[in-house]
């Protein structure tokens, strides 16, 4: 199946500072860049984004460096780890959009409980394999086994956007093209 923006809506899952600080450095850094061009993606196509914040209280809020590049999010605070168990999140959701992109902290708790959720309410759960981070590889290695044994899409940050923009000629290629040659 191939991402449509016209069916896409974007969530982030729960990037926040003491998350945040749990993880190693570098691969923080990377996620960043990703959900930069990400975002920005969705921004030039229209698709409506969705940013969590797992009780805000506790583990701080998203972290300040992406708010920038999150000023049309809608964010939703929650403290079930399950997304679709957040009254807020669901209503937030666009019911004519199937597809949903998923990218964020922790792939083995909130990302698959929210996935397995969602693909019970028959969405097409689109999983952002290389924008998704655990504190333990492994459990993100499991995650990931899991959401694609559920049905989910498994896939990466630049096949979404290049699926998303279609062509070169695209006027929002034009806008994330500067920023593709930095997520590795």
């Amino acid at each position: 199946m191939i991402a449509d923006y016209e069916k896409s809506q974007l969530v982030i899952v729960d990037v926040q500072e003491k998350l945040a600080s749990a993880m190693p450095k570098e691969v923080v850094n990377k996620l960043l860049k990703r959900c930069e061009l990400i975002v920005t993606a969705a921004a030039e196509l229209s698709i409506p984004y969705i940013c969590t914040e797992q009780y805000p209280k506790g583990l701080g809020k998203t972290l300040t460096s992406m708010l920038p590049f999150l000023s049309d999010a809608k964010f939703v605070e929650k403290k079930v780890f399950d997304c679709m168990a957040e009254p807020v999140f669901t209503r937030c959701l666009v019911k004519t959009r199937p597809q949903i992109y998923l990218m964020g902290m922790e792939a083995h708790i909130c990302i698959l409980q929210t996935a397995l959720s969602l693909i019970e309410k028959g969405k097409e759960v689109f999983v952002i394999e290389d924008a998704i981070i655990s504190r333990n590889i492994l459990n993100k290695q499991n995650a990931i086994s899991r959401l694609r044994q559920a049905g989910c899409i498994i896939t990466n940050t630049e096949s979404v956007v290049f699926e998303w923009i279609g062509s070169a000629d695209n006027e929002a290629f034009k806008k994330v093209a500067p920023l593709i040659k930095d997520i590795d």
